[in-house]
């Protein structure tokens, strides 16, 4: 592995414009469960997948129904606000802090990477610590709205402060468009990119997944995965290299070479 370190420390800094992208495999190592593994939150609750994929159905036809059912839920989002980022969320940080890393795109909804320290994020499944209108796109912190309150006083849905429009949580429900503005700007990170640092993701779930396709259309960019294991990518020949192994540890380590690498040029 440590060769592979070292490789990958040289080719970010030797990189105009590197990006990163992420997925569940960095959240799990702040405790933050996943959906489908061993021990998945849809694995161990089968209903409740079956329910995630009827959500925005029933938002549209009803949001105040659906944001009663919303806060009834454990696990609203609320929760997901005492998680803390881990090391890899803070390597990913020090290298944008540093000027190597110029964004990360993640399928992520905790909002850690931002927690981190991270600048320039693209959450493109949106994020459970935000509002977002449905109407003009606007996004609120959802500590700016107390929620419950409004339950008891029957004021659901919560409305944009701007046009008034109907707000729903930030994270993109299956069947709801990716917002237009993260999708774009995501697809222009992609194509813009002269290396793509993947990290924690099986890269399985589309249109998030077909971003590495777009990057490797630009002649000699270069795809580094740091997984726990291969992924379609690997197999694919789509990526460069497979450092395996947790992006906990190895986004570390690989910050520590970048380092070693800048004071001996």
């Amino acid at each position: 592995m440590e060769p592979l370190i070292a490789r990958a420390a040289r080719d970010l800094l030797d990189a105009d414009y590197a990006i990163a992208l992420t997925g569940a495999g960095m959240s799990t190592e702040s405790g933050i469960p996943d959906f489908r593994g061993p021990s998945g939150i849809w694995t161990r609750d089968p209903a409740a997948e079956r329910r995630a994929y009827q959500s925005y159905d029933r938002f549209v036809l009803d949001p105040a129904a659906w944001w009663k059912e919303r806060l009834a839920m454990r696990g609203s989002g609320r929760g997901w606000s005492e998680a803390e980022p881990n090391a890899g969320h803070y390597a990913l940080a020090e290298l944008e802090d540093i000027g190597i890393l110029k964004a990360v795109l993640t399928q992520n909804v905790d909002g850690l990477h931002e927690k981190a320290g991270s600048k320039h994020v693209l959450e493109y499944h949106g994020s459970v610590v935000k509002l977002r209108c449905q109407s003009c796109g606007s996004r609120f912190p959802i500590d700016d709205y107390d929620l419950e309150e409004m339950a008891r006083l029957g004021d659901l849905p919560p409305h944009c402060p701007g046009c008034a429009g109907v707000l729903k949580t930030d994270v993109v429900e299956f069947g709801e468009p990716i917002p237009s503005d993260v999708a774009m700007l995501s697809e222009d990170e992609a194509r813009h990119c002269d290396l793509m640092l993947i990290c924690g993701t099986s890269a399985v779930v589309y249109p998030f997944a077909s971003l590495p396709a777009l990057a490797r259309e630009r002649a000699g960019v270069t795809i580094i995965e740091v997984n726990a294991q291969p992924t379609p990518l690997t197999f694919g020949g789509a990526s460069d290299y497979l450092i395996q192994g947790k992006t906990g540890e190895v986004l570390p380590a690989i910050v520590s070479r970048v380092h070693e690498h800048r004071r001996e040029r």
